[in-house]
């Protein structure tokens, strides 16, 4: 996108939460003529719209007018469906339509690891964080992991590295955006609202963080998740993989107990397997694809073997609250698909109290059937979804009901055992409730310290 054809361009901004009102301010800065939509409730968006205000951008609450067809670019919050009436209606006035993450990519000097898979991938944007700057590497993390691209973009050097976290919302309606690196952790059901229950247009979204990725770019993948495995031989950049089920003759894996890597011939020992602080199978396979981008991104291995021993997790993400009567209490809020909690589930040794539900998002539960039974004492269900979680478990499982968190950290209290595990791990979307996931699990951690 040449940018400087933005200046004096009517821009229209759909959604006002935190990366619309940072792309608006980006397009402001940059001399386009800014417009916000979002059809949310002005008590709600009191604070975004007093910044919109201030920076002098007009806006709108509570409706798309008219007005929200002014313009000759669209840009979409990655909260806003594909299929959202405005959307289907700017494609009928022939507006181009694009993403935040889009906008902010056309300003970026700095070279793009980007991010992107259906678990873990806050936990591996932020350890490539923590690789980076303990390597005293220059660099920001930013996308879907809280901070908007688009807000710190035009800070960045071309000596920086800008480590994105990327949904596939936001890889929705790109275009031109291509990462420096790019990862993809895995491709498992989730989100099949947003995508007609179809795990291939899913997949298909996941595959467009690699679409303009040329010979000197990069793609890391996991090797054992068929959906990736089958996605990136479309890939026209080097692809280099990482696997727990044997050797490779390039990318990263386990050999007799120790993290390893193969890259341009050169075989290293990275560290024992069993000194990375982040436990389960599945926070090995993050640390294979944080590895690969540090080693990639010239950090030695003494550094990244000292961060892999030293980095504790992110919050809400099987996150140790405390424990109470020799019962530990982990928070894991931002566990939002059935594999999530598959995931979780395999980290823990002793018996779980599993709270479960909330939005639903086309959830399959047979997927975790066998773990639950094999690790599960009980189940609370909870949220819009409690109905669905108690069909389908009650048939082998105890399965409690609470009308609230409030309830159901009680009642999980109530049916646990000393030495086991109350899990808040939902596989469901947080909106019932809550305003995100990140707000679910303050409460949770809150309710948990007072018991």
């Amino acid at each position: 996108m040449d940018i400087s054809q933005l200046r004096n361009r009517n821009v229209t901004v759909i959604g006002a939460a935190r990366s619309g009102v940072a792309v608006a301010a980006l397009l402001q800065d940059e001399g386009a003529r800014v417009f916000v939509s979002d059809k949310g409730e002005a008590e709600k968006l009191r604070a975004e719209a007093q910044v919109l205000s201030q920076a002098g951008i007009a806006w709108e609450l509570g409706e798309h007018t008219d007005r929200a067809y002014d313009c000759s670019l669209m840009v979409l919050s990655p909260g806003v469906p594909s299929n959202a009436p405005v959307v289907t209606e700017a494609q009928k006035r022939g507006i181009k339509i694009v993403s935040e993450v889009e906008v902010a990519s056309w300003y970026c000097r700095s070279p793009i690891v980007a991010v992107t898979g259906s678990n873990g991938k806050t936990t591996t944007t932020t350890l490539i964080g923590r690789i980076l700057g303990d390597a005293k590497k220059k660099h920001a993390v930013a996308g879907n992991i809280g901070t908007a691209f688009s807000s710190l973009v035009l800070g960045l050097a071309e000596t920086d590295f800008a480590v994105l976290e990327i949904s596939s919302f936001q890889l929705d309606h790109c275009e031109t955006f291509r990462p420096r690196i790019s990862i993809i952790l895995n491709v498992t059901q989730n989100h099949m609202d947003r995508y007609e229950n179809s795990m291939g247009k899913y997949a298909s979204a996941k595959a467009r963080i690699f679409m303009n990725q040329a010979d000197d770019d990069v793609l890391i993948y996991d090797a054992d998740d068929p959906w990736t495995a089958k996605i990136v031989q479309a890939a026209r950049c080097r692809t280099i993989p990482f696997s727990l089920q044997g050797s490779l003759s390039e990318g990263a894996y386990v050999q007799d107990g120790w993290l390893m890597t193969s890259l341009d011939a050169k075989e290293t020992e990275i560290i024992k397997t069993d000194q990375i602080s982040i436990r389960g199978p599945h926070n090995l396979y993050n640390a294979m694809a944080s590895t690969l981008t540090g080693r990639l991104l010239g950090v030695g291995t003494a550094s990244i073997r000292a961060t892999l021993k030293n980095f504790k997790g992110v919050e809400h993400r099987q996150e140790l609250v405390r424990e109470v009567n020799g019962v530990r209490y982990y928070n894991d809020s931002k566990a939002t698909s059935v594999d999530a909690v598959w995931y979780a589930l395999q980290a823990f040794d002793q018996p779980i109290v599993l709270m479960l539900g909330g939005r639903d998002k086309g959830n399959d539960y047979a997927r975790i059937f066998d773990l639950v039974r094999k690790r599960v004492r009980a189940i609370v269900a909870m949220g819009e979804s409690a109905d669905k979680v108690e069909k389908a478990f009650s048939g082998f499982m105890n399965v409690r009901r609470a009308n609230s968190i409030d309830e159901a950290v009680l009642t999980a209290q109530s049916v646990a055992q000393p030495g086991d595990v109350v899990l808040l791990s939902p596989a469901c979307a947080s909106f019932d409730w809550f305003e995100n996931y990140e707000q679910r699990g303050k409460v949770f951690k809150e309710l948990v310290k007072n018991l």
